[in-house]
């Protein structure tokens, strides 16, 4: 009999390799010596990882090439063909459509962009989803839970040359304000490209609410984990604020700011042990002048309150607020209004207290100060941080 693999232990298992070595050698390595792991969990580990360098290596175009022994064609993944999936994913164009010639064109070019079998967007036909129920309303989108009818494309099948699925699988359905094209280009290509966005598997179409995004299913938002969690280490702080920092840095590498950000767009994946951010509706290019101001007060730069003014710097501000409330455990300036007279205390310098009980690191708190500094040029970016 086949034993079940303990996936939270191998998650466990290969983020804590990640982090204990660089360099796909010496994680493999890691893994390998694991005591706790059977071997079937080394292997689906090291599966992990291999994923991850290939992933990496198609992205950049690097690393060493393989001529595929399936297609002939010259390929960077080891662990699967990416001409391969490419071309299949090509073959089923004319099976299938959104009815809308801009998505249609959308998914098709993150298709042939894709860069591994599991993380494949797509067109999801809206009967296949199930046990469709509100769950709230959040910024510009409605937000539904659902299931989805053999889920995700999960696997590459090199001997029958086709890809597989992992079986059903729980999503959320967000409503797309006035069908927004933008909007969906930004969720979709970012997920193709990036892991520690959360993850868009493609759209589907409700015929009376119209278009939708089809996303992960996390387990909680920042906010509610800091609630309802008495004792966070300060090595677990920083990880959070590392792992958001990240997430930032890949919407930077686009060319884009996410202009949102505050603790209920930080969501956390249990089974990875992972945050990731989300919520990319007013995400857009960094050369785009807005047309008004939006978010949650707190989190706003002062220079977008006075002039509108969003960019990368906008977004680290923002990083600064919430290093503040991972640090306290408390949302910034939850004693306040939010108002006016707030918008422009903040803008006159205004910034919570940082308190000694908390023990905040010297260095995290410098961080922090330069992250909300007043004068943008003094703000840190991703890269430097």
């Amino acid at each position: 009999m086949t034993e079940k693999i303990r996936q939270d232990l191998v998650n466990a298992a290969f983020d804590k390799a990640r982090e204990n070595a660089q360099g796909y050698i010496a994680i493999k390595q890691i893994i390998l010596n694991n005591e706790n792991l059977r071997n079937a969990e080394k292997n689906e580990a090291l599966k992990f990882l291999n994923e991850k360098y290939d992933r990496k290596n198609i992205r950049s175009n690097k690393g060493t090439k393989r001529t595929c022994e399936k297609c002939e064609e010259e390929c960077s993944g080891k662990s699967y063909c990416e001409n391969c999936i490419r071309n299949y994913l090509k073959k089923n164009f004319s099976n299938w459509t959104s009815g809308n010639k801009n998505i249609d064109t959308l998914i098709k070019k993150c298709q042939i962009d894709t860069l591994s079998p599991n993380r494949i967007i797509e067109w999801i036909p809206y009967d296949k989803l199930q046990n469709i129920k509100y769950l709230t309303k959040g910024g510009f989108s409605v937000i539904y839970e659902a299931e989805w009818i053999n889920g995700r494309y999960y696997e590459w099948d090199s001997k029958e040359k086709k890809l597989k699925r992992k079986g059903t699988k729980k999503v959320i359905l967000k409503t797309l304000e006035d069908n927004n094209n933008e909007e969906a280009e930004i969720h979709l290509t970012m997920s193709n490209k990036w892991g520690s966005i959360v993850r868009c598997y493609g759209i589907t179409k409700d015929p009376s609410k119209g278009y939708m995004l089809v996303e992960n299913r996390m387990d909680m938002d920042l906010r509610e984990y800091l609630k309802h969690e008495e004792k966070i280490t300060w090595q677990e702080k920083v990880k959070i604020t590392y792992q958001i920092i990240k997430a930032l840095g890949k919407i930077h590498k686009e060319k884009a700011i996410h202009k949102d950000l505050h603790s209920g767009n930080i969501l956390y994946s249990k089974s990875r042990n992972y945050w990731y951010i989300s919520d990319l509706g007013l995400c857009g290019p960094a050369d785009k002048s807005p047309e008004s101001v939006y978010g949650n007060l707190p989190y706003i730069a002062p220079e977008v309150i006075t002039r509108k003014e969003y960019s990368y710097a906008s977004d680290i501000y923002s990083i600064g607020m919430l290093m503040w409330e991972i640090s306290s455990g408390q949302p910034p300036f939850i004693n306040y209004e939010h108002n006016y007279g707030l918008a422009m205390d903040i803008v006159a310098g205004k910034r919570p207290k940082i308190t000694p009980e908390t023990g905040t690191p010297l260095q995290y708190k410098e961080l922090m100060e330069r992250c909300w500094d007043a004068n943008i040029t003094e703000r840190s970016t991703t890269e430097s941080i």
